[in-house]
């Protein structure tokens, strides 16, 4: 499944109106899942995220921006009112934008604004879940975002042919991850052991990993531990896929 862009873009806009909501009276808590973090050091990375790719979108370029016109962190008092600002200005970029545009991205196969309004959603998700986390509140990630998340992680995120090669790793077999809470199932699999990592929407063998949509994404991201009895796959897994 993939969300339409209007979709994106109110994901964006409500996990980012979340996040703010939770992060709020929290900025002294630490982020479980970024260790060296407290709240108030994730809502300043978040907030550069969304002026990088906002900077991208708005002006079109085909290279990341410079890095001595990043902004300066806020002081503590005006850390929040300055990440919602930002996200305002992003949701009202990409709503404005020809997603068709070509600009710069990491991701090769997408060189275009349509990416960065993807990607965008499972990083303000994400980043709302630990914020939330933070607070000590139980929260999830709503179904349709997180089984699109989890298929643009699958596309843009594993090793390519040329990642196999250079990090000399590759699958002993499919990884199957399967949904609890729907009927969905996502095998990753090599065709040969110098191959690229490639996706299909359905369980080719057995179960490697098994949870709620939102739990997938988040064990993708290593906020959630999971049962699976193929440790070994896993960390084949792990080592050739990129949270960065």
């Amino acid at each position: 499944m993939t969300l339409a862009t209007d979709a994106c873009i109110a994901a964006i806009a409500q996990h980012s109106a979340g996040f703010a909501d939770a992060v709020r009276h929290n900025l002294d808590a630490p982020v479980e899942h970024c260790p060296d973090w407290n709240v108030a050091d994730l809502v300043w990375h978040l907030t550069e995220v969304h002026w990088f790719w906002r900077t991208i979108a708005a002006e079109r370029l085909t290279a990341p921006p410079e890095g001595d016109r990043r902004p300066e962190r806020p002081k503590r008092e005006d850390l929040v009112a300055t990440f919602e600002r930002g996200a305002l200005e992003l949701t009202a970029v990409l709503s404005a934008a020809d997603q068709e545009a070509p600009v710069w991205t990491w991701y090769p196969d997408r060189q275009d604004i349509g990416f960065i309004t993807r990607h965008q959603v499972q990083e303000a998700a994400v980043h709302h879940w630990d914020a939330a986390n933070a607070a000590g509140v139980e929260w999830k990630i709503e179904t349709e975002v997180a089984a699109d998340s989890i298929e643009e992680f699958l596309t843009c995120s594993v090793a390519d042919a040329e990642d196999v090669e250079r990090l000399g790793r590759s699958l002993s077999g499919p990884v199957v991850l399967s949904a609890t809470d729907t009927e969905l199932s996502w095998t990753i699999a090599q065709s040969d052991p110098t191959a690229a990592l490639l996706w299909v929407p359905r369980a080719d063998g057995p179960t490697t990993v098994a949870g709620t949509t939102s739990e997938l994404l988040l064990w993708i991201y290593g906020r959630a531990d999971l049962p699976t009895t193929q440790p070994e796959r896993v960390a084949e897994f792990r080592g050739l896929s990129s949270t960065d």
